[in-house]
């Protein structure tokens, strides 16, 4: 059983960032609280970019008091410029959170959808039918980088409720044995 928390969700991005935001209650139900597109596209400075991505970041963890801040890692690609742009603006926004002793978590993209869709290489379109279905809301297609980022929110949450993470968890099966001599026949 997880306690309540908020979880804040970023889709990183230097031209487009997507932010969502779910509120786990005592229960353990994940609820639909806020998304958006932070639109960075008519921004010439790249400078610029990072202060608005990090000011943006700051304002929502100052208005809904998340938690946890979890961010999509930046994922291997064939333009090293294009790697270290979206590794900028997650460094901003994860500055944001650390500034105000939020911790962050990073997932793979992968991962994300692993966890919402169970196919580590769903469309944006799947994860957004899936996040949609899981909170109950409906979702406008131009906001995709939101429903990822309400996705990696959601990834975190199912990985907090997992009995495979936290106290007790196991990273690999001679952990798992050691710790669990009374489930091995």
């Amino acid at each position: 059983m997880i306690q309540s928390r908020t979880i804040l969700g970023i889709d990183p991005g230097t031209n487009l960032l997507g932010f969502g935001i779910v509120r786990v209650d005592a229960a353990g139900k994940a609820h639909f609280v806020d998304m958006g597109v932070v639109d960075l596209r008519k921004m010439p400075d790249n400078y610029e970019k990072l202060n608005i991505i990090f000011n943006k970041v700051g304002a929502l963890c100052d208005l809904h008091h998340p938690d946890d801040l979890a961010i999509e890692s930046p994922f291997y690609g064939r333009n090293a410029q294009v790697i270290l742009k979206l590794g900028r603006a997650q460094g901003a926004a994860m500055i944001a959170a650390l500034s105000r002793d939020i911790p962050v978590y990073e997932y793979a993209p992968r991962k994300v959808k692993m966890a919402i869709c169970g196919n580590g290489a769903a469309s944006k379109e799947q994860v957004s039918l899936i996040v949609e279905k899981s909170l109950g809301i409906n979702i406008a297609s131009q906001h995709l980088d939101a429903t990822d980022a309400l996705g990696i929110a959601m990834c975190h949450y199912y990985q907090l409720k997992s009995p495979l993470s936290g106290q007790g968890a196991s990273s690999s099966w001679e952990k798992f044995i050691k710790l669990n001599p009374d489930r091995i026949k």
